[in-house]
């Protein structure tokens, strides 16, 4: 969307439809509030979406159909299946996931309960 004002029509091909700006502004006609960069926008099922720039913005579009199993989440992870999320928080608490570029930092899930700490960390 390089030009103010422009407009983008949502395609209705999918139930669940998403907008996430990664950069500019961009509002939804019909509705108040603006949503700017960084910010992931989810629609109503079955809604008339049009899409306003408030400027050059660019944004990615997210849709499709639901997932007909349930989805588990906690934290930053999200699956199919419990046992994966429950290994994935073992993995994460335990240093088992590759480094992301230059991060070092080890950001925890939850505090440890009060008089446990976790080997190696």
């Amino acid at each position: 969307m390089q030009d103010a004002r422009a407009r983008l029509q949502v395609p209705a091909d999918h139930i669940e439809w998403a907008a996430f700006v990664i950069s500019g502004e961009i509002e939804v006609a019909g509705q108040s509030g603006i949503f700017d960069e960084t910010q992931l926008v989810a629609f109503k099922p079955g809604a008339e979406i049009v899409l306003l720039a408030r400027g050059p913005s660019h944004l990615m579009l997210l849709g499709g159909e639901p997932f007909p199993e349930k989805r588990h989440i906690y934290w930053n992870f999200v699956s199919s299946s419990k046992d994966r999320i429950d290994q994935a928080e073992d993995d994460w608490r335990h240093g088992r996931f590759a480094e992301i570029g230059a991060g070092t930092e080890f950001i925890p899930l939850l505090p440890d309960p009060p008089g446990i700490r976790i080997a190696g960390l």
